[in-house]
């Protein structure tokens, strides 16, 4: 499996049977300034959708529509992402699995919110904020936390899916801090492969991993932090 971080929460998951895409916030994200839209999304066959939020939506919709993949989402996003002209829905919602050709995702718990704005300034809720566990045949398997703070049940979530490799939220102010993240995944879960996300994008939220890298020192955990645009292979 080829796994490429494409800035703040976005990431690309090539396996065997799928070119996933997690959270495509592509335009207008600074993580992913200088990167070639088309060379990123071609061949996309999966959207994942953690959450509501705009830098997770992101360019989901439009996204979906050119490449035709199929979109998952907790089930009040996809009913919006329907009304917004998304055909190709998979909805589910915590605690949910959905099966695909090749792999499996779960719906895992997450703090947070999930909101987007209309026109006029209001909030318009958009389901739970979630997690993303994926089983993949023959492949590691991976959790993409979301948006959250560290929690006692990511406890149950590791006992339930043993993960291999982590996709953690670091930055800070709206997820948990590096620190925090390094002992939630010291404390909870058993990664092979830890890879920081959600910092380095906007000046309000941590710029460097370094808060996480430090906490992770001395575990077995092995901390990856590539650059935006940049593969690993696990």
């Amino acid at each position: 499996m080829k796994i490429t971080w494409l800035g703040h929460s976005a990431f690309r998951l090539d396996t065997a049977k799928a070119s996933i895409l997690i959270d495509p916030f592509l335009t207008g994200n600074p993580g992913f300034a200088g990167l070639d839209l088309k060379d990123a999304t071609a061949g996309v066959t999966h959207i994942l959708l953690t959450h509501g939020h705009g830098d997770h939506v992101g360019d989901a919709i439009r996204l979906a529509n050119e490449t035709g993949a199929t979109v998952l989402a907790n089930a009040d996003l996809a009913a919006w992402l329907g009304s917004k002209g998304v055909s190709k829905i998979e909805a589910g919602n915590t605690g949910g699995t959905v099966a695909f050709d090749g792999f499996t995702v779960t719906f895992t718990n997450a703090l947070h919110s999930s909101a987007q704005i209309t026109e006029d300034g209001v909030s318009h809720a958009l389901g739970n904020a979630n997690g993303l566990m994926l089983h993949i045949d023959d492949e590691p398997s991976l959790l993409h936390m979301g948006d959250t703070d560290i929690f006692s049940d990511m406890k149950l979530i590791n006992e339930l899916h043993q993960p291999d490799i982590g996709l953690v939220p670091i930055g800070d102010r709206f997820t948990m801090g590096g620190a925090v993240a390094a002992l939630a995944c010291q404390r909870f879960f058993d990664f092979h492969t830890a890879i920081p996300c959600h910092y380095g994008s906007f000046p309000i939220i941590d710029r460097t991993p370094e808060k996480f890298v430090a906490g992770m020192e001395g575990t077995k955990t092995k901390v990856e932090t590539p650059k935006p645009g940049h593969s690993l292979e696990v």
